[in-house]
């Protein structure tokens, strides 16, 4: 969220204004008085357009302050409900710029976009004059210097009354996008304030869950409360999941499996009146028990699933081994006194597949079918869906 952002960007030297986060319009009210009355109260939430939306409103005043932080505090915005307002004392704004830094994968680079036209047209700007917006690559050796941020001063044609000021402000960014592992830092407006300084006026980061390992700290920007619970179930669990909205559970092994499972579940339900896929689970390539428990424990204690597709292709983990994963899942789940009261429809193919589909035969497992193929699968899984 924003106030993070700049959080982060304070420790590494960006020219910020914290201001204070509040969730009531009350706290809104006291925030305004101890920064000195005109204040901007500002939706935190993790998602551009909030001014467009109304999410954004400068207040005369503490009373005014809680007037807006009323309005704001409930708002959805794109998805995401505010929760709570960034109180900040009102700039005096002379000039608002544009500037990000961010992973350029096309060219497995890092790449600076800048603009000496910022603020919340910028895309407009981008639509409709590109080249008022720069691109500067940035070598991931050599990375950003103070000549090369003067480069980026002037190939987003920065005013020369703010370059100098531009430059160190640069140089901090660069080392918050490298020091905290971002994808994309970003800063809309950078603003000239009327004193001639310059002051990162918003901000957003997108930091690279791979690099957790390294920040602890980053455990704490988590929006647990705008998290869906199953999501965050799974998440705990080390599994690969997201909520959607839909009757059938998707279990299945690989990234790319999984997605087009999810497209031949949808294109199958239109058949029984628009059934869709519930969730994404990729379990991975060990499927072991354990984690087949695990996500049938989450597919299956969502309300709104009514029938799951299990569909495997074994690869380096074969049939026979995701087969026994099953098994011993029910037996799992049936020890943790959870009832598999869904029906389960399994495809099977590739690596063993033979021996699997006989271990699945075998165990009678109450529930279970089985379908050869991908098409069939999906089309009884949405069957059995649109039944219950």
């Amino acid at each position: 969220m924003e106030y993070q952002a700049k959080e982060l960007f304070a420790k590494h030297g960006v020219p910020v204004t914290l201001g204070r986060v509040v969730e009531t319009p009350g706290d809104a009210r006291q925030a305004a008085e101890e920064l000195g009355g005109r204040v901007v109260v500002k939706a935190q939430v993790k998602t551009g357009g909030r001014g467009k939306a109304g999410g954004v409103k400068l207040a005369a005043d503490p009373d005014d302050a809680v007037t807006q932080a009323e309005a704001i505090l409930g708002m959805d915005i794109k998805g995401h409900v505010v929760r709570r307002v960034l109180v900040a004392p009102a700039a005096a704004i002379a000039d608002e710029y544009y500037f990000s830094f961010l992973v350029d994968r096309s060219n497995r680079s890092y790449l600076c976009i800048a603009s000496a036209e910022g603020g919340v047209e910028i895309e407009e700007v981008a639509h409709t004059n590109p080249d008022a917006v720069a691109k500067v690559a940035i070598d991931p050796v050599s990375g950003v210097d103070e000549a090369k941020a003067r480069e980026i001063v002037a190939a987003a044609k920065f005013p020369a009354d703010v370059a100098e000021a531009a430059v160190p402000a640069i140089l901090a960014l660069w080392k918050a996008f490298v020091a905290e592992d971002a994808t994309l830092v970003e800063v809309n407006p950078l603003v000239k304030l009327a004193d001639g300084t310059i002051e990162a006026l918003d901000g957003k980061v997108t930091l690279d869950a791979n690099a957790a390992f390294r920040h602890e700290d980053h455990a704490a920007f988590e929006d647990k409360a705008a998290t869906d619970p199953l999501e965050q179930r799974a998440k705990e669990k080390h599994l690969n999941y997201v909520k959607l909205q839909g009757q059938v559970g998707i279990i299945g092994n690989g990234a790319g499996l999984v997605m087009s499972t999810l497209d031949v579940v949808a294109y199958a339900g239109e058949e029984f009146g628009g059934v869709r896929p519930a969730n994404f689970l990729d379990i991975g390539g060990g499927a072991s028990a354990e984690v087949m428990a695990n996500g049938l424990e989450i597919v299956l204690s969502d309300p709104d699933v009514n029938a799951v597709f299990v569909n495997v292709f074994g690869g380096i983990t074969a049939c026979d081994a995701v087969a026994n994963g099953i098994v011993a899942a029910f037996k799992l789940l049936a020890e943790r006194h959870e009832t598999v009261s869904k029906p389960l429809v399994v495809r099977l193919d590739g690596n063993n597949a033979e021996l699997g589909r006989q271990i699945l035969a075998d165990a009678g497992l109450e529930g279970v079918e089985q379908v050869d193929t991908m098409d069939g699968a999906a089309r009884r899984a949405a069957e059995l869906a649109a039944a219950r």
